[in-house]
């Protein structure tokens, strides 16, 4: 269960909505900001004060309102978050929703779930509270279901070789020495090159994250 809740949200009705559900689930209190720069505020003076917020829901993008913001979005904020407050929870309520964009955000940023703006957000949000309260990840629809939307791409071993290596950090030029220690052929550069370009075209991605972030939603790395 939290204690306490700070809502970064620059649209007021949404805000709302958002502080509504939460009232509906628990008796948690909840504060809410319409900026960045404003919620970073308040998180160091609680914690300062020794009341720290134990949850941060954030939107990803916010709209400039002409004054000049230090943190322009919900991943700045986020990053901010981190390096202050490292063990603080984390939501994401954003109107984004495409997988391969989402998927490197759990990564990069160590969020604790993802609720995407919608038709069912009510209820996904609810569930992510509590999957949330209860020390899991929540993991919005669209990351289970886009793996089906795909094009079917039969990903060798090689292939996946090749996936596996650019997830673990190693950069593309640095992987023909890794397949050669694994004695997977071929290992020149101009083949991991090329199979990298085949994936991805097939796929319809322009970057090697995207294969990355597709193969773990297929769970296949």
């Amino acid at each position: 269960m939290f204690k306490k809740v700070l809502i970064a949200e620059d649209h007021q009705m949404t805000s709302l909505s958002i502080r509504n559900i939460i009232k509906e689930w628990t008796t948690t209190e909840s504060d809410y900001v319409y900026d960045c720069d404003e919620a970073f505020s308040r998180i160091k003076i609680a914690l300062r004060n020794d009341v720290p917020y134990d949850l941060l829901i954030t939107d990803l993008s916010f709209v400039e309102d002409g004054y000049a913001s230090t943190l322009k979005d919900g991943k700045a904020l986020i990053q901010a978050v981190r390096s202050l407050q490292p063990d603080m929870k984390i939501l994401i309520f954003s109107g984004e929703y495409k997988a391969e964009l989402i998927r490197p955000i759990f990564d990069e940023l160590q969020i604790n779930g993802y609720v995407c703006k919608g038709r069912q957000d009510s209820q996904e949000l609810a569930e992510a509270l509590q999957k949330i309260s209860e020390g899991r990840v929540y993991m919005p629809s669209q990351l289970s279901t886009h793996s089906r939307k795909r094009p079917v791409y039969q990903f060798t071993d090689y292939d996946l070789a090749i996936i596996t290596l650019l997830s673990q950090g190693f950069r593309q030029k640095e992987i023909p020495a890794q397949l050669e220690q694994m004695n997977l052929r071929p290992w020149s550069l101009s083949s991991v090159e090329k199979k990298l370009n085949t994936m991805r075209e097939f796929l319809g991605f322009t970057k090697n994250e995207q294969l990355v972030a597709c193969c773990k939603d297929a769970d296949l790395i």
